[in-house]
């Protein structure tokens, strides 16, 4: 079940159909960033998911998701999707392409079969990632190896 605070605003889809979070008024104290919408530990959506702030997923999402600033996913999530996004954080397993503006985080935790594009990459001891890796413009492509084997790179050293 996906929690949304009142003044929350985005758009998710479910089962096919779509539907939007109320809009934040003006005079709103909500902080920008804020957290958006909870998808918790045993729901399961699938479709198309967009929002402008920050949504938490822990539960299981199928569909392809976009994102004006972060998406976090637990522990416990289970994504099928390719994301876009400006930040994304990872404990969970996402199995699908992942592009971030900004920044990548995968937590000990975290898993990610796909390949990886952001300017900013951060990997905990123990995350796994299957996939080709991009940095910045300046960087070539890297293979992950699983296991924690060296990556070759086809481009010059990430500065």
């Amino acid at each position: 079940m996906a929690r949304t605070p009142f003044g929350a605003k985005g758009t998710e889809t479910t089962g096919g159909s779509t539907f939007s979070m109320p809009s934040a008024p003006a005079s709103s104290s909500s902080s920008p960033g804020g957290l958006t919408a909870f998808i918790d530990q045993g729901s399961e959506f699938e479709g198309k998911l967009s929002f402008k702030d920050t949504v938490r997923i822990d539960g299981r999402f199928r569909g392809e998701i976009s994102s004006e600033n972060t998406l976090i996913v637990g522990e416990s999530g289970e994504i099928e999707a390719n994301i876009q996004s400006k930040v994304v954080a990872i404990s969970g397993t996402v199995v699908g392409n992942v592009k971030a503006d900004s920044k990548v985080v995968v937590h000990k935790t975290g898993r990610i079969e796909g390949n990886v594009e952001t300017k900013t990459l951060v990997v905990e001891e123990g995350a796994t990632i299957e996939g080709e890796i991009k940095m910045g413009k300046a960087a070539g492509s890297l293979k992950a190896i699983p296991g924690g084997g060296k990556s070759e790179g086809s481009g010059p050293p990430a500065k």
